[in-house]
């Protein structure tokens, strides 16, 4: 039998490219080879074998402009699977059932998905007036309520180049097209943590929507409420938050487990209002961004993939 090199337990080797795996799965755009082996402290040879490996797995896929590494086709089969098949969706469902029930209006669970916002759950009004979409539904990021939650937190830098070359693509005479404009727009989600769409994907559609966060204030879902303009306008959509943060944080408290915490430590809470992050050149960007998370404080995370 072969001499396994360097005598390295197979455990370890697959260990070693899971973390890689997940390196690049929690980042909130794609990562460079230089970052990823940076965020890892592996030698760089090893890191590039391991990007390779799991880029011919399709786990991964490499952006042909860029070379940089994101989520791939497999990949992404196989969180949905893990989201469709989990007992917990009977959980999340019922939520957004009674969120229906206390509302009056649709409400959906959304996580962000590539460059866009998939809909992993969604229960209809029972008014005859509304706008019907089903679990798996993608719609884009720049012109929704939740995919502006996702966008808020990565710097301009990242938005371009996850979003491409101006004009964004418009939906209605509503849409936001421009950078300058969308930035305006993500430092006021940002700050109030409520995303907004006012006609921006659909006509007569308004939405609003509220994070699902870890405990560093990394949004990876959203809860979301939709009406038709003709009865409801964004700032009506405001009495609903109580009810919407409610469903979030029922939701997001079945997709981790609390964080162990000592004796008087203080409790982490998900970053709102102005004060609690701070906008740099590059943009609307939250101080404990993907950098801070991929840096030196790699405390263990429970996120889920997305």
């Amino acid at each position: 039998m072969a001499k396994r090199r360097n005598d390295v337990p197979t455990e370890s080797i697959a260990l070693r490219a899971f973390a890689v795996l997940e390196e690049v799965v929690r980042a909130a755009a794609p990562m460079s080879l230089d970052e990823v082996t940076h965020a890892r402290g592996l030698p760089k040879p090893t890191t590039f074998r391991i990007l390779s490996l799991l880029q011919s797995a399709e786990l991964l896929r490499r952006e042909p402009l860029t070379k940089r590494y994101t989520v791939g086709p497999r990949l992404t089969a196989f969180a949905l699977d893990l989201w469709r098949q989990s007992t917990l969706r009977v959980q999340w469902h019922r939520v957004l059932e009674e969120a229906v029930a206390e509302i009056g209006e649709s409400c959906n669970l959304t996580i962000l998905e590539g460059d866009e916002v998939l809909y992993l759950d969604r229960v209809e009004t029972r008014r005859p007036l509304r706008l019907h979409l089903e679990p798996g539904t993608r719609v884009p990021l720049h012109c929704t309520a939740s995919g502006k939650l996702f966008l808020c937190q990565m710097s301009r830098d990242q938005v371009r180049r996850l979003m491409g070359p101006e004009p964004l693509e418009s939906h209605t005479d509503k849409t936001i097209t421009r950078y300058a404009d969308l930035f305006d727009d993500l430092e006021k989600v940002l700050a109030t943590q409520v995303g907004t769409h006012d006609c921006e994907l659909f006509d007569d559609s308004v939405a609003i929507a509220v994070p699902i966060a870890d405990a560093a204030g990394y949004i990876y879902a959203a809860v979301a409420v939709h009406a038709p303009s003709s009865r409801e306008s964004i700032e009506s959509c405001m009495r609903h938050l109580p009810a919407l943060r409610k469903a979030a944080a029922r939701i997001g408290a079945t997709m981790m487990p609390p964080p162990a915490e000592l004796p008087g430590s203080p409790v982490a809470t998900v970053r709102r209002g102005p004060g609690a992050a701070k906008q740099g050149p590059a943009g609307p960007v939250s101080s404990t961004s993907s950098a801070k998370r991929r840096g030196a404080s790699r405390a263990p995370s429970r996120r889920p993939l997305r």
